[in-house]
């Protein structure tokens, strides 16, 4: 294998042609996994594709809640389709070899998104502490057009924020091992295979990982706190139960996505111990299923999305 050799800062970088994916050694049913991938990544774009027609279609969603969950189907859209079919390419077709540029591409979207999706529940949260907890200031504190500025900078700032970790990648040599033990280009197992200082990157990534994930989901235990504390001073149980039931869709994704996330990027991080093929298989089930439960769970909780899904099927029915 031919190397490509940069000088930067006097010192001689070795960029590979490209790494080759080895995740899931001894994982023995490693084709019925990415066949049971390929029909999730089906679900995540017929029900998130769905969801957002329906809102898109009905004007009386257009809210600031529903601009956010319309912005949280986007990003579950995009998540998997950085993943799931390179997954398929990879261990369905046995083709793992990923040239070096499209590498970084892969760990740029997949950064971004994931972190999107961190902000995204944290954006839900400030939807529903508004609605609850300051109800008339909403025209003032939660409009579209202050819900839309508030999507459009954690987009902008995790675009660039993802382009400077991802840049720095460029200045590690790969002079050894081109072996990447994950399901896709990570992050930290590619900068581990560097033959010289990955300290930055390190700290960029450790750096990333508490900031993005710790930050927005601090947010939304500070609201929830504010939350419980409104709810249990209103005098009728009838309207806690009606606010706590807002909630409840909000409160599932959470779990469902902050759990798995924290016990492997978190522990990964700093515990080198854990087993790779383990690793690999808990990241890949956290990354690829919230983006897949996600919409299901907002349109089987949420009244409005589903009345408006079965009036949409009826006419469907109905129509010549």
């Amino acid at each position: 294998m031919s190397f490509l050799r940069t000088v930067l800062n006097d010192s001689v970088i070795i960029h590979p042609p490209g790494f080759y994916i080895i995740g899931f050694q001894t994982f023995p049913y490693i084709s019925v996994y990415i066949i049971f991938l390929a029909f999730v990544y089906v679900v995540t774009l017929v029900f998130n594709l769905l969801l957002i027609y329906i809102i898109a279609r009905e004007h009386s969603l257009h809210t600031p809640k529903f601009l956010a969950v319309v912005n949280l189907a986007v990003i579950d859209v995009i998540l998997n389709t950085s993943t799931i079919p390179g997954m398929v390419k990879t261990f369905l077709f046995k083709d793992n070899f990923v040239p070096f540029n499209l590498c970084l591409l892969q760990m740029y979207v997949y950064y971004t998104v994931i972190s999107l999706e961190s902000y995204a529940l944290a954006i839900l949260a400030y939807d529903r502490l508004i609605a609850i907890c300051f109800p008339l200031h909403q025209s003032l504190f939660n409009t579209v057009p202050i819900m839309s500025c508030i999507v459009a900078v954690t987009w902008v700032y995790n675009l660039g924020r993802v382009a400077y970790s991802t840049a720095i990648m460029t200045q590690l040599s790969f002079c050894n091992s081109v072996r990447v033990f994950s399901y896709f280009c990570d992050y930290a197992p590619v900068f581990r295979l560097a033959c010289n200082d990955y300290t930055m990157q390190w700290s960029v990534a450790s750096a990333s990982s508490m900031v993005n994930l710790m930050g927005p989901f601090t947010f939304i235990v500070l609201s929830y706190a504010s939350i419980l504390l409104t709810v249990f001073m209103m005098k009728s149980v009838s309207s806690r139960m009606k606010a706590f039931a807002t909630c409840i869709e909000h409160l599932i994704l959470v779990a469902i996505f902050y759990i798995p996330l924290f016990s492997i990027f978190l522990v990964g991080l700093y515990v080198r111990a854990i087993d790779p093929d383990q690793r690999v298989l808990s990241l890949s089930l956290a990354s690829c299923l919230p983006p897949c439960i996600n919409p299901i769970v907002y349109s089987w909780k949420t009244k409005d999305i589903k009345t408006r899904a079965l009036a949409l099927v009826q006419r469907n029915k109905t129509s010549p």
